[in-house]
Parts: C-alpha cells; sequence; structure tokens
C-alpha cells in the first residue's frame, strides 16, 4: 500500500454537506476524505444505544468495505424534560422529516416553561484505522441550548429551528453558517478529532 493511499480516510455517510465540512477540517494534516458513498458501502443497521456505539458501528463498516481508515459521526438532540430523548432517535423521532420530527418534539412539550426546555445538540466522532481497531479515536461534544414555542429561521435543517442559543441570542437555524460551523457541537468535536490526530 503506497504511502499515499495511507492519506485517503473514508467518511462513513453519503452527506456531501457533511463531507465539504470535515474535508475542510482535516485538510491541514493532509488527510483526503472520501465519501463512502463513492465506495457502495451498504447501508448498516445502527442498533447501538448510545451516540459512541452507533458511530463505531458505522466506522467499522465502512473501514472493512473500503480497506481504508474512516471516521464516522452520530449526533442528534438531548432535551431534559425527556429524559434525553429524542436522542439517538433524533432523525426518526417521528417517523416522518425534519417537519414532522419538530411538530412532534413541540407536541411533547406542550406549554411546558421556557426555564424548563433545557437541551443540547451531542456530536461523536469516531476515527478507526481499521474495522478490527482496539483503540479508536473517540471525540465529543456538545452544544447548550434550549427549545423554543416555534420553529424560527430557515438556515440550517433537523432541529436547527427549534433550538435556541442563548449565547448567540437566536436560534441555530438563524445563524449564518460561519458562524454555526465554528460554535456547533459538530464543529467542537471536529476540532478535537484534528487534535488527537496531529497527536497520533
Amino acid at each position: 500500500m503506497s504511502a499515499i493511499h495511507h492519506r485517503q480516510v473514508v467518511l462513513a455517510s453519503g452527506n456531501p454537506g457533511k463531507l465539504r465540512e470535515l474535508s475542510r477540517i482535516l485538510e491541514p494534516i493532509g488527510l483526503e476524505l472520501r465519501s463512502q458513498a463513492e465506495f457502495d458501502v451498504p447501508e448498516v443497521e445502527e442498533n447501538g444505544l448510545s451516540f459512541v456505539e452507533n458511530a463505531i458501528i458505522k466506522a467499522r463498516a465502512a473501514a472493512g468495505h473500503c480497506a481504508l481508515p474512516a471516521i464516522a459521526d452520530d449526533s442528534g438532540l438531548e432535551v431534559d424534560f425527556l429524559n434525553g430523548e429524542p436522542g439517538i432517535h433524533s432523525a426518526r423521532y417521528s417517523g416522518g422529516g425534519d417537519a414532522a420530527n419538530n411538530a412532534r418534539l413541540l407536541k411533547e412539550l406542550g406549554d411546558l416553561p421556557e426555564e424548563r426546555r433545557t437541551a443540547r445538540f451531542q456530536c461523536v466522532l469516531v476515527y478507526m484505522r481499521h474495522p478490527l481497531d482496539p483503540t479508536p479515536l473517540v471525540c465529543q461534544a456538545s452544544w447548550e441550548g434550549r427549545i423554543l414555542f416555534e420553529p424560527r429561521g430557515d438556515n440550517g435543517f433537523g432541529y436547527d429551528p427549534l433550538f435556541f442559543v442563548p449565547d448567540q441570542g437566536c436560534s441555530s437555524a438563524e445563524l449564518p453558517s460561519e458562524v454555526k460551523n465554528r460554535v456547533s457541537h459538530r464543529a467542537k468535536a471536529s476540532a478535537l478529532l484534528l487534535e488527537a490526530l496531529r497527536r497520533r
């Protein structure tokens, strides 16, 4: 295997936005990130009970299929009043898309007062050198906020329109992309991963 081949890493996601974001972050250490869509990696069942387990499942599957190191991300929203739900089920909370997920969350919280609507986004990034890597790098970061009473803003996806960021004074979906890409859970976890890979 050539030295250049060693610098390629597969991203266990077909999401082009995620690929662009992580590619920019990893560029300084000379890693070329490639989407698992290029390699026709089959969908894997995310049957873990935590963000960490699901990220490892995805990274292991991609590394095994592509014979390359792999990076996987698992993330979601934890609402304190709902004992951490929707958590690992964030993307499929309602069985529908983003709008249905947001509608279900608002219904669950009802008229719960503002101070009890605390929540956070979580992101776990995992780097595996190969599918049997006994010590994968695991980087986790969170983003604190609270759930609004109605959606605000259209610059985002998922629960962004309902997630109020106190230190920014607006919802995540009202933040300019360059600000969100600096302060979000994924941005913080990515910075930790970059630092860990530099050390390794």
